[in-house]
């Protein structure tokens, strides 16, 4: 253990100390985000910083994860790594349509599935059985790795965002994987603490203000890792074990569904941008960029909390842990206004039912002293 603790740490120097390197090289290549109305930079940005938290992760793997990790899966995993980055790269200098950069991460997603091995294959049920997912291995396993990859690029719009809301989530999938889970793969948690060593190191030049951004590379990169570090982790899914990285992942995972369900609502296409996301709302209510990142940063340490309670619950609680997860989510959702100031189905209903309650309620008026109350006033117009 001590080993793994000082190897990370030098993993960290070695991150800081190539970023400004990477920062020159995207210059020279033209990798540079301009201002416009999307972006928060005022002025032209580097990107392709993930080229470099490729290099020090890969680094990391074959130094400590060398004897452990099967050879034919960490050269499968270099060549698929090697797939995202180059369709990041390629995005950051020439910028590639959506279904471009969606076909690179599928490629890369079949070199995983098949090459590396690495897949969703049975799922074991809460009250007892498994489901042999048989041929829908392959579309469950490309459909996993596609959503999660593409819910940590979407978040990718702050300073330093992204970084820190993956490395939370890495730690804690580390952290479950090494302490909760028992699992003989003890390389699979490392490999998960070596990329947020990465991002630690990656952190000083990309929090607010930034010197480098991540791009489509970084994000790409770290989504995909992400995906197939779960994957291997839930190799033979349980149910409990499949929400775990689900939660973990709670903040990119939900600005993703909320950012569909939107755009479906305003009948807009699924893949077309907007500036409506998650950090967007919360800069929208007066955080400031510094204090948006953080907030995020919150949510995601929650998330991970609520993560560690699936696993240390009975059975029988799990349910209401789901329920309260899920009702607490769309009450915050709706009140910083997610999906627009229309549609807040939770607040609609809680106002119709407030309603009601003020309807039945009987009125009560009440009389002044020397008032004549309305009996009396109704008996001496009888007598005129």
């Amino acid at each position: 253990m001590f080993k793994i603790i000082v190897c990370l740490f030098l993993l960290v120097i070695i991150q800081a100390a190539i970023t400004p390197f990477i920062r020159r090289l995207a210059f020279v290549l033209g990798a540079v985000d301009d201002p416009n109305a999307r972006r928060v930079n005022k002025k032209p940005m580097p990107t392709i910083g993930g080229l470099g938290i490729f290099v020090t992760y890969n680094i990391g793997c074959f130094i400590l994860l060398r004897p452990q990790f099967p050879t034919h899966e960490l050269f499968s995993l270099l060549l698929a790594q090697s797939v995202i980055v180059l369709t990041g790269m390629i995005d950051d200098i020439l910028e590639l349509k959506p279904k471009q950069k969606m076909l690179g991460i599928f490629i890369a997603a079949l070199v995983v599935y098949f090459l590396a091995g690495i897949r969703m294959n049975e799922l074991s049920l809460p009250l007892g059985g498994k489901i042999y997912l048989g041929w829908w291995s392959c579309p469950i396993t490309i459909f996993w790795i596609l959503a999660l990859t593409n819910a940590i690029n979407l978040i990718d719009g702050l300073d330093g965002l992204a970084d820190g809301v993956s490395m939370i989530s890495l730690v804690t999938m580390g952290t479950v994987g090494y302490f909760f889970l028992h699992t003989t793969q003890l390389y699979v948690p490392i490999a998960c603490f070596i990329l947020a060593a990465c991002l630690l190191g990656f952190l000083p030049f990309n929090f607010h203000p930034a010197k480098i951004f991540l791009g489509d590379t970084g994000a790409l990169f770290i989504g995909f890792m992400v995906a197939v570090l779960s994957l291997k982790g839930l190799k033979n899914v349980t149910f409990i074990s499949l929400l775990v990285p689900i939660i973990i992942l709670g903040v990119p995972i939900t600005d993703t569904v909320y950012a569909m369900i939107r755009r479906k609502l305003n009948h807009h296409p699924i893949s077309e941008a907007d500036k409506h996301h998650l950090h967007h709302q919360l800069m929208q209510m007066g955080l400031s960029h510094r204090q948006t990142v953080v907030a995020m940063y919150g949510m995601s340490l929650i998330f991970s909390f609520v993560a560690m309670l699936f696993l240390l619950s009975p059975s029988w609680g799990i349910w209401p842990l789901i329920i309260s997860l899920l009702f607490a989510l769309e009450l915050f959702v709706e009140s910083i206004g997610l999906l627009g100031e229309r549609f807040k189905p939770l607040f609609h209903f809680f106002q119709k039912v407030i309603n009601v309650m003020r309807r039945q309620e009987p009125e009560v008026h009440v009389w002044h002293l020397g008032q004549e109350k309305p009996n009396e006033l109704k008996d001496k117009k009888d007598k005129q």
